[in-house]
């Protein structure tokens, strides 16, 4: 068929990951614990570090951003794909596709560079702690903020309109469970090799740069601690850190392998999107909370104000 006689696009048809109303119901059910649970833990920890006055300090003020750009992450592609999954008609509309990839590039790209921001804010604290209080001033944690935020509207604006300046036409069936650029790149109609490179440099930008940023920092923690002399300084700069990462671990490991392996396999591919954009979310305030004793000393201070007032 001439690309003449073919239709434009106005709607996408989301596949998922499988055709299996069973499995299909099996997934539901799945995705709806794991989006539970990711709101509560996010919201509870955002609430947390906003009310315990202890808690404000730089660390958690970046994790409060951290459990924003989750919670949104996760909102962004969770509730369309629930519908989907117990709709006949797995359709998205082109409008619907657009304003996804936007948001889910954009809440996804910031938290790239918050746990960036994270790792050196650790690095100081470990590595520098004389001079720590005042390199970390609020207003240096509020910048450093906002560029985080500032990176992900960056580089969503360009994901998204390298993405959907093509031409789509024909195919409209979309092998994946929401709208991510590999999987719409697919269906273009036309050569896709600007848009794949210049995806591939944002994700330079907001993967490679972040990742290298966070080797180094942890490169001068590891020496740091080994040259602590009392064993109990070791251990807590273990624990502090070891909480981020593990979610560094799990956020980064899966989103090289969707963005800077773009031809793997595409059940891989959309388990992998599946883990970085779902799972994480879920995983992070959880690691986050069990691991950190003033995140605990918080939870139960808000638990017992909480006995108190209903007395």
């Amino acid at each position: 068929m001439s690309q003449t006689n073919q239709t434009w696009v106005t709607e996408f048809v989301l596949l998922g990951i499988s055709d299996d109303p069973q499995i299909q119901l099996l997934h539901f059910v799945l995705f709806l614990v794991v989006y539970l649970v990711t709101v509560f833990g996010n919201l509870l920890l955002i609430t947390l570090v906003l009310t315990d006055s202890q808690l404000h300090i730089p660390m958690y003020f970046f994790l409060c951003n951290l459990s924003t750009a989750d919670l949104f992450f996760s909102t962004s592609i969770v509730p369309e794909t629930l519908f989907n999954l117990l709709s006949r008609r797995k359709n998205i509309s082109f409008i619907g596709c657009a304003s996804q990839l936007l948001l889910f590039l954009l809440f996804g790209c910031t938290e790239c560079a918050l746990l960036a921001v994270m790792s050196y804010d650790r690095y100081l604290a470990i590595c520098n702690p004389m001079h720590y209080p005042l390199i970390m001033t609020g207003r240096v944690c509020a910048h450093l903020s906002l560029g985080c935020w500032a990176i992900g509207i960056l580089v969503s604006l360009v994901d998204t309109t390298f993405t959907l300046r093509l031409p789509y036409q024909g195919d409209n069936k979309t092998d994946h469970f929401f709208c991510e650029p590999p999987a719409i790149l697919a269906l273009a109609s036309a050569d896709i090799h600007s848009a794949e490179t210049a995806i591939f440099l944002m994700g330079i930008l907001v993967i490679l740069a972040p990742v290298s940023l966070i080797l180094v920092s942890y490169g001068s923690i590891i020496v740091t601690v080994i040259r602590m002399k009392i064993t109990s300084g070791r251990l807590k700069a273990f624990s502090t850190c070891g909480s981020h990462l593990l979610v560094v671990t799990l956020f980064y490991g899966s989103g090289i392998i969707c963005y800077m392996i773009p031809k793997s396999a595409k059940l891989l591919g959309k388990l992998m999107s599946m883990f970085y954009s779902v799972i994480t979310a879920m995983l992070n305030p959880l690691i986050y909370s069990l691991k950190n004793k003033d995140v605990k000393r918080a939870l139960r201070n808000a638990a017992i104000k909480r006995l108190f007032c209903k007395l």
